[in-house]
């Protein structure tokens, strides 16, 4: 049995916070200590009392003055988009033909997807990222590559082989029957091995014949335990190309309800430009809504509205996510930094409580892995991030004069980024500090 007592101010969700002042939304510990046993978070709480608990000498790692915080959760980005970052193009559409589709072909080839594979994890690791829903590209290869490499590192991980038969270059597209088949075979071969989980991952309506979309349905409804991942209304030329290529669908929203896709294990990414309709069938079914605001902002493809789809009679379920390679930044600390200024031009606020919530319980809460991930809570994977405030030249100045916890979660989300992760562990062993330089 290995123990590791792992030391500093932790902080913990136990569930949202309502407000600045919600002090029982959450477990903060000034001198707090985790104790990790193969893998697990066996104890937490005070130091004292946690030692007192510990085997009798046990290793200690000692982060004080640094923030202890739950591992980092992003709910949508695209594993084969790393080198599609900072493209120049003028919206959704355009960005995805010019560049995003060229780059994915390349993934056919096993060499490609493996070096790939382990630049994304070493940047996960570098930025406090430790569970991903990830879109692999359409070829089972990079799947593979994924998740071994997920496995390799012991990461909490759910991924999808892409499936798309329409409307993209010939060397992106399969079949209803092989998306059926090599997702079939993703699924045999790596869902629950390690902590791997698959995900059905049609990539959006109008990349997927009906026939597809049938397909997708089919794997729905005999792995109704595994995630279900896609795009929706994320930019108003794609709705309405959508709603030409399905015209006996009520809206976007319509199209996937139609093929059984919607449900409280399904992420829609954006859904920017949902109608009052399609809100209240989110809600109903339980289906996430994912707010990928550095994207957004960066295909200009419009404002999310947070408050609108939370505060609604029927609530519509949301996460937080990087959306890389459309996203700017792999930091969850960036990705809301941004989320709180698009609050902010549509006269509302996200405290920085909330965005930490967001980024760490909220997230797992939406991905149905509270009870494994996203908290410090006894008996859940350790998970864990360890934050500087003072990590910069520039945010050593300003942390001079913090004189709260809200003020230091603040200056993280505002200034920080990798920088500011001194050390990100996943299931209990250090995975930054023991990167490889490349």
């Amino acid at each position: 049995m290995t123990s590791t007592l792992i030391r500093g101010r932790t902080l913990s969700f136990r569930r949202a916070p309502e407000s600045i002042d919600d002090n029982a939304a959450y477990s903060y510990e000034s001198d707090g200590a985790l104790l990790v046993e193969n893998g697990l978070i066996k104890a937490a709480g005070a130091y004292g009392t946690v030692k007192a608990a510990a085997p009798e000498g046990v290793g200690e790692i000692d982060h004080r003055p640094h923030l202890i915080v739950p591992g980092f959760i992003d709910t949508h980005l695209h594993f084969p988009q790393m080198q599609v970052m900072a493209s120049y193009a003028a919206n959704l559409l355009e960005w995805l033909n010019t560049y995003t589709f060229p780059e994915e072909c390349r993934f056919v080839e096993s060499a490609h997807a493996e070096r790939i594979a382990v630049r994304f994890f070493d940047e996960m690791a570098r930025h406090g990222t430790t569970t991903a829903t990830a879109y692999c590209s359409v070829h089972k290869t990079s799947a593979d590559a994924f998740f071994a490499e997920s496995l390799r590192r012991g990461t909490c991980m759910i991924a999808g082989k892409v499936m798309m038969d329409r409307n993209a270059p010939q060397g992106l597209l399969d079949t209803p029957q092989t998306s059926y088949d090599e997702t079939r075979a993703v699924i045999a071969d790596w869902h629950g091995k390690g902590r791997n989980h698959v995900a059905i991952t049609p990539r959006f309506a109008i990349t997927s014949t009906p026939e597809q979309m049938e397909v997708a349905s089919a794997l729905a409804r005999e792995f109704p335990k595994l995630h279900v991942q896609t795009h929706l209304s994320e930019n108003r030329d794609e709705i309405a190309y959508t709603c030409e290529l399905y015209p006996e669908a009520k809206d976007y929203t319509d199209v996937y309800a139609r093929y059984g896709l919607l449900g409280p294990k399904s992420l829609f990414g954006h859904c920017i430009h949902l109608s009052e309709r399609e809100a209240d069938a989110m809600g109903e079914t339980g289906s996430v809504a994912v707010f990928c605001p550095t994207s957004n902002l960066f295909l200009g493809s419009g404002l999310f509205p947070l408050r609108a789809l939370t505060r609604r009679q029927k609530p519509v379920r949301v996460s937080v996510a990087s959306d890389i390679g459309g996203g700017t930044s792999y930091s969850m600390l960036k990705t809301l930094d941004e989320a709180y200024k698009i609050l902010q031009l549509q006269g509302e606020r996200l405290n920085p409580f909330e965005s930490l919530y967001l980024m760490t319980r909220g997230n797992a809460e939406a991905l149905s892995l509270a009870d494994r991930i996203g908290t410090l809570e006894p008996g859940t994977d350790a998970d864990l991030v360890v934050l500087n405030m003072a990590a910069t030249p520039a945010m050593a100045l300003r942390a001079e004069v913090v004189n709260s916890l809200a003020d230091e979660l603040f200056l993280l989300q505002t200034m920080g980024d990798d920088r500011a992760v001194v050390e990100t562990y996943v299931a209990g062993r250090p995975a930054k500090s023991t990167l490889a330089t490349h």
